[in-house]
């Protein structure tokens, strides 16, 4: 009943697509080369049914090119009027006169890194920078005329206004995800200062300013800088004395060297240090968007896919780059709500206000988003996970900011714990943990190196390209594998029901109808070969699905591979197998000496009929499976008329007497229109009168005539496997509108139902909402 062969066609084919992933020259990234790869060949269907995309900001969404515009030094704010600070007069004089704050500021800008500089033949510098923000700082300051010059072993060398000044590293304090900074220790070669420079997000480095220092401009710098959604970092430094470094030295070293809770006693010696800051100022670093993000993003949208920015940067720096690439809609369109608090309290009643917010508006045509920081998702994950999980059901919108590695990996759990098709992708190390917890990963091969690439199932070039990843090569995918999978188990029914119907006639004597030879032959040449040309088959044009990316929901509901599909072809196999060994039956009387014929004339029967199962079920044709179709059918013959020559065959001149029978031809004609009238016939009624909206595209694309709107697509609801029940207790006013009871129920259920309806709340219903809304918007345009 179950083939062999089904496991080595799957493996062919799912091979081959892969390969068209890497040969798609509508998916290299021209700029630098990069072509799309697919490293994991088996997870090709999978892309045709994703329900979240879980991204990166930087480097993913942005191009991770950044470019220093602006900063506030002391109070003093540069590149304001201009919006470039490096053409600021202002702060260009400030650095011709030596200003103390300035030349301070600019020198942790210029040696708080592990840049290294490398000096050409012809003395120009530049610099090899682990990220691109430290790229972009050191290379301000030498605009600046703080030159990083050169570096050998530990020994600095800076020059400034044609000065050289020399510093001695002592210590690099590496950047961590819950530090959220990194800091070195220098000495003056020439005073021998010891001085500690850090650099980092705002919360990491402002609260721990020395007590009387004024932080509130560079809190509203930092504000008003991520209002344009620009990146921030704090610059800061500490006087250390002798003694104070080398007693925390040896404690460095030691946590250093330990074997146990290394990481653990590392950052605990780095806290004993990072304190007591001198705030210096706030750098402003932009990071433009990449080219088609948000046009990726709307089509994938209409597709069905639900978008979670997961990014460290700042809440309004996320949410000013999602605003830019069509993440979310601004007002009066789009409603974005705030999760925030640092304590459980303030976390749970937020998560209140949310939740019912969200239930309420779940029915409207209205676009609302979810906004928490890093600090109340750890809180919400700990203590209020299926509260937050019902969030994450109805909301199709998520920006988390501030969110550490391992924090992205839980909410890729998370969904996929609620049974949905998830998609992470970045483009850093700091993404890998993401990537690969997600059902499927994709890497992009951007500046920040190829860690997240090779960590990812697929790699890109760019974020544009995704959608021709999920909408072209994984709706083709999953559509060549549903019916691969479902013929394979199809042909494979036709012959056993067949022996199945022999055993009844035979008196159950486990003689079998069809040679050992034949059977072989049967799964590995005559009816392989067709179906591993359907992945050439294209349901649609490129062209047509970009067009219409919605019809993705038959993919994403299961509709072309679920056990009513399989029961069609079941039934068809059951029918088929009735159909040939009636009429063969009839057609050869059953005789002992006529055995050989009957078994050949059943299996031609069966050969004829899978090669117009496959034609009928082939959308678009090309020369090529015109050959292995109907050069699949007489490559039957040629083959039994070599073995009917044999002698020792056992099938000796078989062939040959029956293709000069008569009756034989008028019974494959029987067979073939018996077979396949009924097949046409219902395909005719469904196409003619019951068409998918997929047969409405295809007929469109006959007939050569635009599709205005496609109507609503309603996939089928697929239960959860996980009840949600959340733990909070939300009040409610006591005077409820009876319209909205069924949504605000204190019932364990209630919190997964749609507004008025007691049916459980499924992600296609919002889906088809979102259909709807979108039909409705065409006809009215």
């Amino acid at each position: 009943m179950i083939p062999i062969s089904i496991k080595v066609s799957l493996d062919l084919v799912k091979s081959l697509y892969a390969k068209f992933i890497d040969w798609d020259a509508e998916m290299i990234d021209y700029e630098t080369g990069i072509p799309s790869h697919a490293t994991n060949t088996a997870i090709s269907e999978d892309l045709g049914q994703v329900e979240y995309i879980m991204t990166d900001k930087t480097g993913t969404l942005t191009e991770n090119r950044m470019i220093f515009r602006r900063c506030c030094i002391s109070g003093v704010f540069y590149g304001n009027e201009s919006g470039d600070a490096l053409k600021d007069m202002k702060l260009l004089n400030a650095v011709a006169g030596g200003s103390p704050d300035v030349v301070q500021f600019l020198t942790v800008m210029a040696i708080c890194n592990t840049v290294v500089p490398i000096k050409s033949k012809t003395g120009a510098i530049s610099y090899k920078a682990q990220s691109q923000d430290e790229d972009a700082l050191v290379n301000a300051a030498a605009q600046l005329h703080m030159v990083y010059a050169n570096k050998n072993a530990n020994i600095l060398e800076i020059r400034f206004n044609g000065s050289v000044i020399k510093y001695e590293v002592l210590e690099i304090l590496e950047f961590t995800s819950d530090r959220k900074r990194m800091s070195v220790v220098v000495k003056d070669c020439q005073t021998g200062k010891i001085v500690l420079l850090s650099k980092g997000a705002d919360e990491a480095i402002l609260p721990y300013a020395f007590v009387g220092q004024q932080t509130r401009t560079f809190i509203e710098a930092v504000e008003q800088y991520a209002q344009l959604g620009l990146r921030t970092l704090c610059l800061a430094c500490r006087e250390l004395r002798e003694d104070e470094y080398q007693e925390w030295s040896l404690m460095f070293k030691e946590a250093s060297s330990t074997l146990v809770d290394r990481e653990w006693r590392i950052a605990e010696a780095c806290q004993r240090l990072e304190h007591d800051f001198e705030v210096l100022g706030v750098t402003a670093i932009e990071d433009r968007l990449q080219d088609g993000v948000p046009e990726t993003i709307e089509t994938l949208r209409k597709a069905g896919i639900n978008f979670w920015m997961l990014t460290g940067d700042k809440q309004n720096t996320a949410i000013q780059i999602a605003l830019s690439c069509n993440f979310i809609s601004p007002e009066p369109k789009g409603q974005l709500l705030l999760i925030d608090g640092k304590t459980e309290d303030e976390v749970c009643r937020s998560l209140e206000r949310v939740l019912l917010t969200m239930r309420i508006t779940s029915s409207e045509p209205k676009d609302v988003a979810f906004v928490v920081d890093g600090w109340a998702l750890e809180i919400a994950l700990k203590h209020y996970r299926k509260a937050f999980t019902e969030l994450a059901i109805l909301s199709r919108t998520a920006i988390c900011c501030r969110v550490t590695p391992s924090q992205k990996a839980q909410l890729v759990e998370l969904l996929k714990s609620c049974d949905y098709r998830t998609l992470a992708i970045g483009d850093g190390g700091n993404d890998v943990r993401m990537i690969q917890q997600a059902d499927i990963g994709v890497g992009i091969s951007g500046r920040e190196g190829l860690q997240a690439a090779r960590a990812a199932d697929y790699s890109i070039g760019k974020f544009r390209f995704l959608k021709r990843l999920i909408l072209v090569h994984g709706r083709y995918s999953y559509n060549r594998t549903a019916f691969l999978s479902q013929y394979s188990f199809y042909k494979s029914l036709v012959i056993c029901f067949i022996q199945i119907f022999f055993s009844f006639i035979s008196g159950v004597s486990g003689t079998s109808l069809f040679n050992s030879v034949s059977l072989m032959a049967y799964n590995v040449f005559y009816t392989s070969v067709p179906v591993l040309v359907s992945v050439l088959d294209k349901d649609l044009s490129e062209g047509t699905i970009m067009q219409h990316p919605q019809i993705l929901f038959y993919c994403q509901a299961g509709r072309l591979l679920n056990p009513s599909t399989f029961a069609g072809w079941f039934g068809r196999s059951l029918f088929h197998a009735i159909v040939v060994f009636v009429i063969s039956i009839h057609a050869y009387a059953y005789e002992k000496s006529e055995m050989e014929e009957l078994s050949m004339v059943a299996l031609s029967g069966c050969i004829w009929l899978q090669a117009f199962v496959v034609a009928l079920e082939t959308n678009s044709f090309t020369i090529l499976q015109h050959l292995a179709i109907w050069g699949n059918l007489v490559a039957f013959y040629v083959i039994n008329w070599i073995f009917s020559a044999i002698p020792a065959s056992g099938m000796y001149t078989i062939m040959f007497r029956l293709c000069r029978q008569p009756s034989y031809w008028i019974t494959m004609s029987l067979i073939v229109a018996a077979g396949m009238g009924p097949v046409l016939a219902l395909k005719y009624f469904r196409y003619t009168y019951r068409p998918s909206k997929i047969n409405t595209l295809q007929q469109a694309e006959r007939m050569g005539g635009p599709i205005l709107t496609l109507g609503n697509i309603e996939p089928h609801p697929r239960p959860m496997e996980k009840e949600v029940v959340s733990p909070l207790q939300i009040s409610q006013p006591k005077n409820r509108n009876p319209v909205y009871e069924p949504l605000l129920s204190d019932s364990p259920n209630s919190s997964r139902r749609s507004l008025g309806s007691g049916a459980p709340f499924d992600f296609f219903q919002s889906q088809s909402r979102l259909s709807s809304s979108y039909s409705r918007n065409c006809k009215d345009n």
